[in-house]
């Protein structure tokens, strides 16, 4: 995990596309969540840490309020998206996270003036690694920098969650800007989502992560991710609590009276708060074998309670349990597709990895992405 190689946008690059070198560069990391889910937009407890998979933006200045952007990745050859600040409009695909970026920073207080920017991402997109969340830090850092703007990390993991929820239209937690902004790579890092407290949290010794994408690709700005927020509001409204974070586990039982799904949908959340906080503690204590345990039971209550998991997932999850040099492994991300992160014994992860991939793609046709190691 601390084997970090950025992409790279070279000045001759920036050059041949704006005709000037870039002012600014600046990265944020992808991440994966090792435990956690569903529980940040309820108030609760996440778990995740960096991948070293990052995306790198370039910027500098130009004159006036237009703003100009490449993608190495979504541009073809040399084109270039552009829009005037003050004069952005949703529905423009991935460069409404650019937008959304000059929009919120406006919301919050901030002005910038016109810039070009590059970026570059080795961050798989719809792999529920925070693609999105990785785009809206990196350029959120570089423009600090370049307009000099006064907001420290935690504004502008705030400020980048903003992007989405506001003006991409997506219902998510703070979790992922909060870990792309303030993690380091190497740790995993504990975040109180109601009060925004934070604690680096190191893996047990003797241990390291495996995680591969799937190649089911998920989206975060409809479909059952949404519904998923909406039963959860309503389940909090009818236990009279303002979010699920408010209920524990003794308070099950009256939980379990809700109506079909939201009984379940309940169920997952307060139980996942709960493993969070087990799996903090098992960390601590170097108890590798309950981490693993609590990986597994985490990606159950997700395929069973929560029901955002899908058969290639759980596919690919149990041939990663089955793996004798693996602890545990679990759904990581919104779900819907994406990736499973595993728990492994240290030395051990290249072939566990290669073993599992290997036999997923014999059973289930699917591609997969080894991404860690």
């Amino acid at each position: 995990m601390n084997d970090v190689r950025l992409p790279v946008i070279a000045d001759a690059q920036f050059a041949r596309l704006f005709g000037t070198a870039p002012m600014v560069v600046s990265s944020a990391h992808g991440r994966v969540n090792l435990i956690g889910e569903h529980t940040d937009y309820n108030g609760g407890f996440v778990l995740p840490t960096l991948i070293p998979q990052a995306t790198v933006a370039a910027v500098a200045p130009s004159s006036g309020r237009r703003v100009r952007v490449w993608s190495r990745e979504l541009s073809a050859d040399a084109s270039l998206r552009a829009f005037h600040l003050g004069d952005e409009e949703a529905g423009q695909g991935w460069l409404d996270y650019v937008q959304g970026v000059t929009v919120a920073l406006r919301a919050a207080g901030f002005e910038v003036g016109g810039f070009d920017l590059a970026v570059a991402s080795d961050v798989p997109l719809g792999s529920g690694l925070s693609s999105s969340a990785a785009l809206e830090v990196s350029v959120l850092r570089a423009l600090r920098r370049l307009f000099d703007l006064d907001f420290d990390d935690v504004m502008l993991a705030k400020i980048g969650r903003a992007v989405e929820t506001d003006f991409v239209g997506a219902p998510i937690g703070i979790m992922d800007q909060m870990v792309s902004s303030l993690a380091s790579v190497g740790e995993a890092l504990f975040i109180d989502t109601r009060t925004l407290a934070t604690a680096p949290v190191a893996l047990p010794a003797g241990t390291e992560l495996v995680v591969i994408n799937s190649g089911v690709a998920h989206h975060h700005a409809h479909g059952d991710y949404r519904t998923r927020r909406a039963e959860c509001e309503r389940a909090a409204s009818m236990l009279g609590v303002v979010e699920l974070r408010d209920v524990g586990v003794a308070d099950l039982g009256r939980a379990q009276a809700l109506p079909s799904p939201l009984d379940r949908r309940v169920r997952h959340v307060v139980t996942e708060n709960q493993r969070v906080l087990d799996a903090v503690a098992a960390m601590r204590a170097n108890d590798a074998d309950a981490l693993g345990a609590l990986f597994s039971a985490s990606h159950a209550s997700q395929r069973d309670d929560y029901e955002c998991s899908v058969a290639a997932i759980d596919q690919l999850v149990a041939i990663a349990q089955a793996d004798p040099a693996i602890l545990g492994a679990r759904l990581t991300g919104g779900g819907f597709g994406g990736s499973i992160v595993a728990l492994v014994r240290t030395g051990e992860s290249p072939a566990a990895a290669a073993r599992v991939a290997e036999g997923y793609t014999r059973a289930s046709g699917h591609a997969p992405t080894v991404l860690v190691p």
